[in-house]
């Protein structure tokens, strides 16, 4: 079913069953032609010999009438008619096409012009067998024919194909050639001024277009990262120099405690955005790999403000060293989305974390999520129907932009029980 779907297939299968189809018509029709008139001729002819058959009875019975060796006449008496064929008796005037046994026992194809009178009855009889048989040889050249012609066809067919879907394929080719190309190649130049040098054309112009965007986009997004880490750098030492204080009041330090961690957050999600608007996959500084428990531990810590005064109880298993070959920031953004919402649609009970070999888990006991939502939390804007507050809905999208930098997979799923589990997997399969 695929090849056909193709158009080049098209084109072929096309031409193929317009000659194998005329070529068929043409020997059908050549062989109703031919049997029609064969059979008239014959018909007529016969008529004309049996009239002049019977004038040369009429003239002179005793005498011999020519006939043809093929024509065999016969003339039967009012006294003799019980000697008429018995195939013959029932037969009107003219000319009729009969199939019996010959004295071989078989068949015998002959056409009987009659002419019955009250007196005589006469009967020219017209061996067509040699008829029918080059018909028979008729039938099967025409066969031949057809199938000779059907080859050609589908050569032909096959050349026109090729020829009409060469400029398409070089289209085709030279835009794999620009996939991941950092320059705008244009393809108008190297077609000729028809539908398919219009097309490149148009396929230019998209391309300047979405070129322009992307660029604009990426550079927005460069410039908004950069202008940020400034004001951000000035908060955190900030927030240090007055952290450093060591008359400060307690509820003044878990304050600004509160600002220096968010600060931080926003910091390492300015630097994750930066690396989704360049695709650029950044491993950690030096090539060391970044401790994924080390970083559970801090982004535990960051959001526990969103678990406040809610009955929660926080465990941290960690069941094996784990370590991912990406900077510390791109791991807290995409864990602290993760346990950030397990934190805050969990109102009581237990959020577990355990960090495997390949992976980190996160499981809560709270209002739990369907298998439809599942499907569709990782899309940009979509929100469950638990959700709670005035998110936007990106966060989990932005998880999965940087799953797909990275090679990773992230999952949602309802838990046993109630409450939701959300898995990142630093393998091929979660």
């Amino acid at each position: 079913m695929q090849y056909r779907r193709r158009l080049r297939s098209r084109i072929i299968i096309s031409f193929l069953l317009f000659g194998t189809l005329l070529t068929a018509a043409f020997a059908i029709a050549a062989l109703m032609l031919r049997g029609y008139l064969e059979d008239q001729l014959i018909g007529r002819s016969l008529d004309l010999e049996i009239d002049h058959y019977v004038e040369e009875f009429r003239r002179d019975p005793a005498s011999d009438i020519a006939i043809f060796s093929r024509i065999q006449g016969n003339v039967f008496s009012e006294r003799k008619l019980a000697l008429v064929p018995f195939a013959w008796r029932d037969l009107e005037n003219g000319v009729h096409t009969i199939v019996d046994d010959d004295q071989s026992g078989g068949p015998r194809s002959y056409q009987l012009a009659v002419r019955k009178f009250p007196d005589f009855w006469f009967f020219l009889q017209y061996d067509i067998s040699h008829e029918l048989e080059l018909r028979r040889w008729l039938v099967g050249g025409l066969i031949g024919v057809v199938i000779l012609f059907s080859g050609l066809s589908a050569l032909i067919a096959f050349w026109a194909a090729s020829s009409v879907m060469r400029p398409v394929a070089d289209l085709a080719r030279r835009l794999e050639g620009l996939t991941g190309s950092h320059g705008l190649d244009r393809l108008a130049p190297h077609f000729a001024d028809d539908e398919v040098g219009q097309l490149a054309a148009k396929l230019d112009d998209y391309a300047s277009q979405l070129t322009h965007l992307v660029v604009r986009d990426r550079e927005f997004n460069a410039d908004v990262s950069h202008e940020l880490r400034t004001p951000l750098a000035v908060i955190r030492g900030a927030t240090e120099l007055l952290l450093s204080q060591n008359e400060l009041p307690e509820k003044a330090r878990q304050r600004l405690l509160r600002i220096e961690r968010a600060a931080r957050q926003s910091t390492e999600l300015t630097d994750a955005l930066l690396l989704l608007s360049r695709s650029e996959r950044q491993s950690p500084a030096q090539g060391e790999s970044t401790e994924v428990a080390g970083v559970v531990d801090q982004v535990v810590e960051t959001h526990r403000a969103a678990i406040g005064n809610k009955p929660i109880e926080v465990v941290i298993e960690r069941n094996a060293e784990t370590h991912v070959d990406a900077p510390a920031a791109v791991l807290s953004v995409a864990l602290g989305n993760l346990i950030g919402n397990a934190f805050k649609y969990t109102p009581e009970g237990v959020v577990t974390i355990r960090v495997e070999s390949d992976r980190v888990v996160i499981e809560d006991s709270g209002k739990g999520i369907s298998p439809v939502e599942a499907e569709r939390l990782f899309d940009r804007g979509f929100r469950g129907a638990t959700a709670t507050g005035k998110g936007a809905g990106l966060g989990l999208a932005i998880v999965v932009r940087l799953c797909e930098l990275y090679g990773w997979r992230v999952s949602l799923a309802p838990r046993d029980g109630g409450g939701a589990v959300a898995t990142l997997s630093f393998g091929a399969h979660p």
